[in-house]
């Protein structure tokens, strides 16, 4: 299997630049329901976060030299506030938990009532995964260890067959959790620690 990496479509990013904390230009999948409260002091912090480092002069001397913390309630409070901003349909919930040397914990809550299903399926779902965040020549991906669809550990296809089904509805390309995804413009290099997150640009 290759380890190039690939620009994907819209569905993959919307969930992994979650995840890496890069939403600088694609929009989240939004939800109906009202998120739990969040503090939108943290969710702005990072938005300056992510002005800060767009508009930092791209000096190949300091690229990956200048760095920005963010703590995991920041981060978990900028997607909650996407999630609310945006006017999507497919993904509920995303919240994460970080660990040191790249852990990553999180949760995935898909709505996919109306939709014509394959029985492997249900109409609402309830994901939970673990795994490591790896980083490679300019390119990000999350190697999956574990996922469980509610209580239940399932194989990484389940939630690919999601990706599919939310891609078809949205009528863009699909992608897998485990690909290769391009870093975004601008960031250099992703380290993870117990709940922070350090980016290099």
């Amino acid at each position: 299997m290759s380890l190039m990496p690939r620009r994907v479509g819209p569905i993959g990013h919307k969930i992994l630049k979650c995840l890496f904390l890069v939403l600088f230009s694609l929009p989240l999948f939004s939800a109906a329901q009202q998120q739990d409260k969040y503090s939108k002091k943290e969710a702005l912090k990072v938005l300056e976060l992510i002005e800060e480092i767009e508009s930092a002069p791209m000096d190949t001397g300091l690229m990956g030299k200048r760095k920005v913390e963010v703590s995991e309630s920041e981060l978990n409070a900028y997607i909650a506030y996407r999630i609310e901003a945006e006017k999507e349909e497919v993904m509920k919930e995303l919240r994460l938990r970080l660990f040191d040397d790249n852990r990553i914990e999180g949760k995935l809550f898909f709505d996919l009532r109306g939709q014509k299903l394959p029985k492997l399926l249900r109409p609402e779902m309830t994901f939970y995964f673990s795994g490591l965040m790896e980083t490679l020549d300019g390119a990000v991906r999350l190697k999956l260890e574990e996922l469980f669809l509610e209580g239940q550990k399932i194989q990484p296809m389940v939630l690919d067959l999601v990706f599919f089904i939310a891609a078809r509805i949205n009528k863009v390309e699909s992608s897998s959790i485990n690909d290769w995804y391009l870093l975004p413009y601008g960031i250099a290099d992703i380290k993870v620690l117990a709940g922070r997150a350090l980016f290099y640009y």
